[in-house]
């Protein structure tokens, strides 16, 4: 399925969020000891670095490659994530994994976890202005045109949509789109664009404590069935073909 989306954009990837209501205890001994298991499992996950931020990260080499893994464990979040996968079934090979072996490694459980997320971002390589490239191809049909497309309307400036919807009755399940323009308003006024992605962002969001208590792994596969099917039913076909037959179109 993601070589099919990747046809329509420049660059696919999916990552994962963890969020935790406690730090974890992040010692030497307890990082260095997750790491090595994750590196045992991809050999190619050779790269450790920190960060100013004091978050730690382990990922393969994208020197030599053109996908890449990568984990980043933070005081209270833990983030991981492929770029370019070659398939949808490394990303869950990847996030099965992980989430396996995380709560025994880093010693978090059930009632810790606040909100786990699923993010499958899209960018579109455009060089122009993203808010009127959105404006034309997404709302020019639309109600709000008459705001966007108005006379007295000499550009569009900021047009980034962002949707919510609750995937369950009480709403702890959730879906997001965004759709996000790197366009400054300098650029706009020298007509002087640089090439940057359009971004488009899938997210699953689940918060635990409204029903019974699930595996973060049983979870997880859900929300990527969910999100499957709202990249191949919703996002590709509405949104992201879309603007790509817009840039393509571009003179």
């Amino acid at each position: 399925m993601s070589a099919s989306w990747g046809a329509n954009c420049d660059d696919f990837y999916v990552s994962n969020r963890l969020f935790l209501k406690l730090d974890m205890s992040l010692s030497r001994e307890t990082v260095l000891h997750f790491f090595d298991v994750m590196r045992k499992e991809f050999p190619d996950m050779v790269r450790m670095r920190r960060r100013d931020d004091g978050a730690v990260l382990l990922e393969e080499d994208s020197t030599d490659r053109a996908s890449r893994r990568w984990i980043r464990i933070e005081p209270t979040v833990l983030r991981f994530g492929y770029f370019a996968p070659p398939d949808m079934e490394e990303v869950r090979r990847l996030s099965e994994f992980v989430l396996e072996q995380a709560p025994f490694h880093l010693t978090f459980s059930t009632i810790d976890y606040d909100h786990l997320e699923v993010v499958y971002g899209f960018d579109l390589d455009f060089i122009g202005n993203h808010d009127q490239l959105i404006a034309e191809t997404l709302y020019r049909d639309h109600p709000l045109a008459s705001f966007t497309h108005a006379d007295e309307a000499v550009h569009a400036i900021d047009v980034q949509p962002y949707l919510g919807i609750a995937l369950s009755a009480d709403c702890d399940l959730q879906a997001y789109m965004e759709i996000k323009s790197r366009t400054a308003t300098y650029e706009v006024r020298t007509n002087n664009y640089e090439s940057q992605p359009l971004s488009v962002y899938l997210t699953i969001r689940k918060y635990w404590g409204y029903s019974g208590e699930e595996s973060l792994v049983a979870v997880h596969r859900s929300m990527v069935d969910q999100a499957d099917d709202l990249a191949a039913n919703k996002i590709v076909p509405l949104v992201i073909n879309p603007l790509a037959q817009a840039i393509a179109s571009q003179p």
